[in-house]
């Protein structure tokens, strides 16, 4: 079955894109297969995307990699013109930041709040062993010796949302920017989606 109607979260990881998916899921929106959609990592890498545009036929809505990616929002604008998009962002980069490197050390490092080294982004295993260490270089300009180096993840954030607002500035209609701490952006984005709310506000989901 092949949906023509295409919603993208394309907010960064750890901007509450899982909050966005239950709601998609809320919606009876049918949500991309995300376990699929990250090995389509390396394609983003080499700006390939005709594997993307393949997997966007399975479903109506999508988040996280590679969607929440640098200029994957713009070839899927042009790709689907009808498309709506969605950017989630915190109450700052500070706040993306601390989410993100908690979330990682959980995942990759000793439980300690500080960021992975190289060398523990080599050794997850996460999909398969070294992928965590071939995204971090893939997403991030960041120098290998400091994978997590502030001030230019910091930047990295704020480059994103500068970048895809200016993208969609004369296309209103086609974006709205939400941040999923605000119980009030819940019902904007039911407006925006031209959907009935179903709840009193977003789900809390993976909260770090």
């Amino acid at each position: 079955m092949i949906f023509k109607s295409k919603i993208f979260c394309i907010g960064l990881n750890k901007t509450g894109t899982t909050t966005v998916e239950q709601v998609f899921r809320d919606l009876n929106y049918t949500v991309g297969n995300q376990s699929v959609a990250e090995y389509l990592l390396k394609d983003w890498g080499q700006r390939k995307f005709q594997k993307l545009f393949w997997f966007c036929r399975s479903a109506q809505a999508f988040q996280d990699t590679p969607f929440s990616l640098p200029f994957t929002y713009v070839v899927l604008h042009h790709k689907f013109p009808r498309a709506k998009f969605i950017l989630t962002v915190r109450n700052s980069a500070e706040d993306w930041y601390s989410s993100l490197t908690r979330f990682h050390s959980k995942l990759w490092g000793n439980d300690d709040g500080l960021p992975p080294t190289v060398e523990q982004l080599k050794s997850a295993t996460y999909k398969y062993k070294g992928r965590a260490y071939e995204s971090n270089r893939l997403m991030f300009t960041t120098p290998e010796s400091e994978p997590y180096q502030k001030d230019i993840l910091l930047k990295h954030y704020e480059d994103h949302i500068k970048n895809v607002q200016y993208f969609f500035k004369d296309i209103p209609e086609k974006l709205i920017t939400i941040n999923v701490g605000n119980k009030e952006d819940y019902f904007r984005l039911c407006k925006f989606l031209n959907k009935k709310p179903v709840t009193d506000g977003f789900p809390w989901l993976n909260k770090t």
